[in-house]
Order: structure tokens, then sequence, then C-alpha cells
């Protein structure tokens, strides 16, 4: 494949959640929401109305015409993960994902994630903290780019 078409494969097929968010300051959480869907030629009236139901299942739909400076880091998390599913990806990957958060919000990330595994979605959750790590069903530990014994 070339990179256009990687990149397009990219798009339908993988959710990417970053531990700082990497939503735009300028841009609405409805609109942040959208992007993925504006890069796949989804129609104006179509990319709000999955916007809108990405971010009511995370519950930010109260929420969805503020900016980021606007929201907590717990919501920005949050939006930042309606992005992600915005397309209904095969696989969720997210980078320390609750890094920036405090105990109990991370915690609710943490639920939500395994209601989107639940779901049907692959969730893979790449992390120090093995507190973390234990939330999950499956670990696999890696030490110096190896699988550590036992995995």
């Amino acid at each position: 494949m070339g990179e256009a078409e990687l990149a397009g494969l990219r798009n339908r097929t993988v959710g990417f959640v970053f531990q700082q968010f990497h939503l735009l300051p300028r841009l609405t959480i409805e609109e942040n929401a959208e992007l993925p869907l504006i890069y796949a030629g989804v129609p104006p009236r179509d990319r709000r109305r999955r916007a809108r139901e990405a971010l009511e299942r995370v519950g930010l739909d109260d929420r969805r015409s503020h900016r980021p400076s606007e929201l907590s880091g717990g919501q920005r998390q949050r939006a930042a993960i309606a992005r992600a599913l915005i397309n209904h990806p095969v696989i969720l990957l997210a980078d320390e994902p609750t890094g920036a958060l405090d105990s109990a919000t991370g915690k609710a990330i943490l639920e939500l994630f395994d209601e989107i595994n639940r779901a049907g979605t692959t969730v893979v959750v790449v992390t120090h903290d093995r507190t973390i790590g234990d939330a999950f069903p499956r670990v696999i530990r890696l030490r110096d780019g190896r699988l550590e014994e036992g995995c």
C-alpha cells in the first residue's frame, strides 16, 4: 500500500488516544471529535450527528460547544476518546491514557475502556503503571524490547 492508502486504512480501523490529548484549542470539543470524519470525507451533517453520538457515549454531550481549555483533564481525555472512537475502529491504541489524571478520573477512563472492549473493540493500553495494567484481563510486559518470562 502507498502512504495515502495506509493513512486511509488507519483512519478507518484504528483509534488513537494520546497521553496529552492533542485536542486543537481553537475548535470546540464537537469539532475536535469530527476531525477523523473530515479526513474520511464524511458529509458535514453526518459528521455532526456522529460526533454528538460519540460525545454522548463518553458523557460529554452537554459540553460539546466548549473548547478544550474550558474542560477538566478527565473531560479532555474523554473528548480525545470520543474522537478516537468516531470511526468505530476495530482497535483502540491508548498511550498512558490515565497518566495526567487523578485516580478517580483514571478509574472512570479504565471503566470506559472496559465498556468499549465489551462492545467489540480491541483495546491496547501502553502504560508503565502496573496498577493500570492489572486492571486489564491480559497483560503483556516488555523489558528492553523483549517479552518478559511468563507472558
